[in-house]
C-alpha cells in the first residue's frame, strides 16, 4: 500500500483509492503508486472488477505543476514516458474498470479516467484538458484516448480551448457513461461493475483485449484478434459451464468460476 494510493477490496471489487490532499495532484510518487496498485489488482485472481476513485470531493485535479514547472526538455521527456507507462498499466488492467468521478478530473486526472472502461460522474463534476492554458498539450494520453472516445473534433475543442466540461455535457458527448447525484457516485460505480464481478473472468478479459487492441489496428487484423480470442475461450471451464447451463436451464443462469 502506497502513501497516497491504496487498494481496498470487497465482494470481488477492488477500489484504487487516490488520497493525496487536497486535490489528488498526480506527482511522480502518486503516478508510481497508481501503477503499482494497477499491477496488484491485475494479478489478484480474487479481484473481478476495479473502481478508480479519488474520494468524495475530487477525483484528481491534474499533474503537480509545482513539480513540473522547472523541468527542461530532457527531464520532461523522461518523466512523460514514465507517466504514460504508469497510465498504460491502468488501461491494461484485464478486468472491467470504472472511474468514479466527483469534483474535478482535469488534465492528468481526466487522462487517468480515460484509462477506465467506463466513467460515472457526479452531477457537479467538471472535467477537461486545460494543458493548453499552460502553454503545453496533454501528455498522458489525452490527445490519443480522448479522440478515440468522443471523436477528433470534440476532442480538439476540449484540447484547443482548455475549457472545463460539465457532467451533463460529458454525458451528451459520450465522455461520461452515467451521471448521478454527487453523493451517489461511488455506489453507482460499484453497481455498474458488480454485474461483471460474477461473470466469466477470462471471457471478460478476452472481450476487453479484443476491443482495445482492435481499435489500434485495421479491421482485418481486428477480426483476427477477435477470432483467436473467441476460439481460445473454448479451452476454459467457464465456456463449458456457460454452454451447459444454457442447454439445461436457459440463458443467464450460469455460475462462473473464472477458470
Amino acid at each position: 500500500m502506497g502513501e497516497f494510493v491504496r487498494v481496498e477490496t470487497a465482494d470481488r471489487i477492488a477500489t484504487i483509492r487516490l488520497d493525496r490532499p487536497k486535490m489528488n495532484a498526480l506527482n511522480a510518487q502518486v503516478q508510481a503508486e497508481i501503477a503499482e496498485a494497477a499491477r496488484q489488482v491485475s494479478a489478484d485472481d480474487a479481484v473481478r472488477a476495479v473502481i478508480l476513485y479519488g474520494g468524495e470531493r475530487v477525483f484528481a485535479a491534474g499533474a503537480d505543476i509545482k513539480e513540473m514547472a522547472p523541468l527542461g526538455y530532457a527531464e520532461m521527456a523522461e518523466r512523460a514516458a514514465a507517466l504514460q507507462a504508469a497510465f498504460d498499466v491502468v488501461a491494461d488492467i484485464p478486468k472491467p474498470v470504472v472511474a468514479a468521478v466527483t469534483g474535478y478530473a482535469l488534465g492528468g486526472g481526466l487522462e487517468l479516467a480515460l484509462c477506465a472502461d467506463f466513467r460515472v460522474l457526479g452531477e457537479g463534476a467538471k472535467v477537461g484538458q486545460p494543458e493548453i492554458l499552460l502553454g503545453v498539450i496533454p501528455g498522458a494520453g489525452g490527445t490519443q484516448r480522448l479522440p478515440r472516445l468522443i471523436g477528433p473534433a470534440r476532442a480538439k475543442d476540449l484540447i484547443f480551448t482548455g475549457r472545463q466540461v460539465t457532467a451533463a455535457e460529458a454525458l451528451a458527448t459520450g465522455l461520461a457513461d452515467r451521471v448521478v447525484p454527487d453523493a451517489d457516485v461511488y455506489q453507482a460505480a460499484r453497481d455498474l461493475v458488480a454485474q461483471y464481478a460474477s461473470g466469466p473472468a477470462l471471457a471478460l478479459r478476452a472481450a476487453k483485449q479484443a476491443v482495445n487492441k482492435g481499435l489500434e489496428v485495421d479491421l482485418a487484423t481486428g477480426l483476427e484478434i477477435e477470432r483467436l480470442q473467441f476460439a481460445g475461450l473454448f479451452a476454459t471451464a467457464d465456456q463449458k459451464a456457460g454452454m451447459r447451463s444454457f442447454m439445461e436451464n436457459g440463458p443467464g443462469k450460469a455460475v462462473f468460476e473464472g477458470k
